[in-house]
């Protein structure tokens, strides 16, 4: 019998990469599934999700709110921040008030970073989409008033002489006592069925432990997907979205997900409150 082929879609990133590196390699068993990696930016993995076009998929959390009918969450490969997470920046100094009327690029709609700088800012009135790795370049030609920075971008915008207007992941940590910031999840089609994603959920959750004990050879994987990150940059880059957290949510981030949610609904940002259905 031939392996059952899942599409597995992650950023091109390094945080992501180095969650895949022994999948990507063939570093460990795969329990009779055969893996091919889409790679592309986390809007348009939102967007496939919606057409259930891939049959493991990162996504944000924020779309869950739109996937929920079609994807469980796995228990695993959580990007979150503690205490840190997606920014705004601009080109002069400003205040988080001064964003109010602004033109502000953003990397998506159904982005968590941008739910999240609806909900400490209000409604974006003027947003612009901008591909996620242009956001800086946007700000500094001036073509946007500020832009909201995700990824390795969160480590280099002061290359580009840009300044920090909100650290999301501060304003959170403030706001909920604690908790970390929901960025990235991973999800699972459900109509594989029970079984089968109890299976792949098993696999998965080996792929990103063995990164995380062969760190030097996945982060040589991983530094292959950094733009501008130097390796001691990609090594606190991984070490921001890849650690024990993405291995298990735990108590708290399991808390986080749902009080992002909750949140979004009762500010209308969402069409409903979701409750958040998990894989075992």
């Amino acid at each position: 019998m031939s392996d059952q082929l899942i599409r597995l879609g992650h950023s091109p990133d390094p945080d992501d990469a180095f969650m895949f590196y022994a999948l990507a390699k063939d570093m460990i068993p795969t329990d009779g599934f055969r893996f091919e990696h889409e790679l592309n930016d986390i809007e348009t993995l939102n967007r496939w999700a919606v057409e259930g076009r891939l049959e493991v998929t990162a996504i944000s959390v924020h779309a869950y709110a739109y996937l929920a009918d079609k994807y469980r969450l796995l228990p695993h490969g959580a990007s979150m921040g503690e205490q840190y997470g997606p920014i705004v920046v601009a080109r002069e100094p400003m205040s988080v008030a001064d964003l109010a009327g602004k033109t502000i690029a953003v990397p998506g709609l159904w982005t968590s970073a941008y739910l999240e700088l609806q909900l400490a800012i209000g409604k974006v009135a003027n947003p612009i989409l901008v591909p996620f790795d242009e956001i800086l370049n946007t700000v500094e030609r001036g073509e946007a008033d500020a832009g909201l920075v995700i990824h390795e971008g969160q480590l280099t915008y002061q290359k580009q002489g840009l300044q920090l207007v909100l650290d999301l992941g501060e304003w959170w940590h403030e706001l909920t006592g604690g908790l970390p910031l929901p960025l990235g999840a991973n999800a699972v089609r459900r109509d594989l069925g029970e079984e089968t994603m109890v299976r792949l959920s098993k696999v998965l959750y080996d792929s990103i432990k063995f990164g995380l004990d062969h760190r030097a050879d996945a982060l040589d994987y991983a530094g292959g997907f950094g733009r501008g990150l130097n390796d001691d940059l990609t090594d606190r880059f991984v070490g921001m979205y890849v650690n024990d957290r993405t291995l298990d949510y735990g108590d708290e981030g399991r808390a986080a997900v749902a009080e992002l949610l909750d949140r979004a609904a009762a500010a209308k940002l969402i069409p409903a409150a979701v409750p958040v259905d998990w894989v075992p």
